[in-house]
């Protein structure tokens, strides 16, 4: 099940993903380029200096549905937060290992092992956080992806002054470090073609969210900043589809986005009422290869909005798109440009958490706008009503 979309001849890195309808290359891309210096992330947008820690959380409630050999659940939890430090150490974006094992389960081709932990970010280590009643954001990510190829997002939203809790799903992505130094790879890519699987793994990332929610205001000094009446959840590919399942799951989850996945998890028949968005790439478009976003959009009975953004690729709401000059990849000639897809996910998550978080109306999402004439608005707006 697991997708290798081909946004280049060798674009295999950075892209593979569960749980989505394949897509065939939309055009003939351009030679490879000539790999670039390291990344610096684009600036984050808000008001806020950002800063970062991570957390190791043990659920002793259940086992590991991977690891049949692990009787406790382990998580990493990586926060992103406004801070008053301007100055500190700048967080890590991945460690040389995770880099390696993420390169080679993506089929990069002949480069540095270490390359993208070479990525600089913009957040500081492990700098204490300021502000108060803050909403809570949390974040998935794609299947086989680390949570740090959301980080262009995080930071941008800690910036506006947002608490946000990415979550590192053990065994569902090529790496993650665990606090005694094990890097834990991906033991679900072995059962990823196997009846049901998509349903199982949002099942068991619903699980995840709802055990960080009971652990994080105990296990993160912090968390008084924290207003625990104003959770959202908002995910890229499985992890969007897990968006849906954790709020189905989790009532304190208030709002959710899903950003380009397939979903799994049913709606009652007698509608779901929370506000949720919709945002993805032409497969999502009514009557196109997935069809789940206009069966769950019946379904929506509360405030909601559906979202596609012309020449987004699957990996256009990551990190993906921002790292391709890094690894040598020229996409091709009708992309939504890195920048730009950084600069309209930061912009529609962020309006859309505003307006359900804090209450901050935000007409942007109502209809579509001239500054941001890729963004098409679904059902009508994608030629079906």
């Amino acid at each position: 099940m697991r997708q290798i979309l081909a946004v280049a001849a060798g674009l295999a890195v950075l892209t593979a993903s569960a749980c989505s309808v394949p897509v065939p290359p939309r055009s003939e891309a351009a030679p490879p380029a000539t790999p670039t210096g390291p990344v610096t992330l684009p600036a984050p947008t808000g008001a806020h200096p950002v800063g970062t820690t991570a957390l190791y959380l043990k659920d002793t409630s259940r086992p590991d549905p991977w690891d049949l050999d692990v009787d406790a659940r382990q998580l990493k939890v990586t926060l992103w937060y406004p801070t008053g430090r301007r100055d500190g150490q700048r967080a890590a974006y991945m460690t040389p290992k995770e880099s390696e094992l993420l390169l080679k389960g993506s089929r990069a081709g002949n480069i540095p092992p270490d390359t993208l932990s070479k990525t600089r970010t913009n957040a500081s280590k492990d700098a204490e956080p300021t502000g108060r009643r803050l909403p809570l954001v949390v974040l998935s990510p794609g299947f086989t992806k680390p949570v740090s190829t959301l980080t262009s997002l995080a930071e941008d939203l800690a910036s506006r002054g947002y608490v946000v809790a990415g979550i590192d799903h053990t065994y569902e992505s090529y790496a993650t470090t665990l606090p005694d130094g094990r890097v834990a790879e991906c033991l679900a890519c072995d059962s990823d073609s196997d009846p049901g699987f998509g349903t199982g793994v949002v099942e068991g990332r619903a699980a995840d969210v709802s055990f960080v929610l009971d652990r994080l205001p105990s296990a993160w000094d912090g968390s008084a900043v924290i207003d625990r009446s104003k959770i959202a959840m908002v995910g890229q590919s499985i992890g969007g589809a897990g968006s849906v399942a954790a709020m189905l799951k989790d009532r304190r989850i208030r709002a959710g986005i899903d950003m380009d996945g397939t979903t799994y998890a049913r709606m009652p028949k007698s509608g779901f009422s929370r506000p949720f968005m919709f945002l993805g790439s032409a497969q999502h478009v009514p009557g196109g290869r997935d069809p789940s976003w206009e069966r769950d959009w019946k379904l929506l009975s509360g405030w909601k909005r559906w979202l596609v953004l012309t020449g987004a690729e699957h990996q256009s709401f990551t990190d993906g798109p921002l790292l391709a000059g890094v690894l040598g990849i020229t996409p091709p000639a009708d992309a939504l440009p890195a920048a730009r897809s950084a600069e309209l996910t930061r912009t529609y998550v962020a309006a859309f958490l505003d307006q359900h978080l804090k209450s901050r109306p935000q007409p942007l999402l109502d209809q579509p706008s001239s500054r941001f004439p890729e963004v098409k608005h679904c059902p009508a707006a994608c030629g079906q009503s």
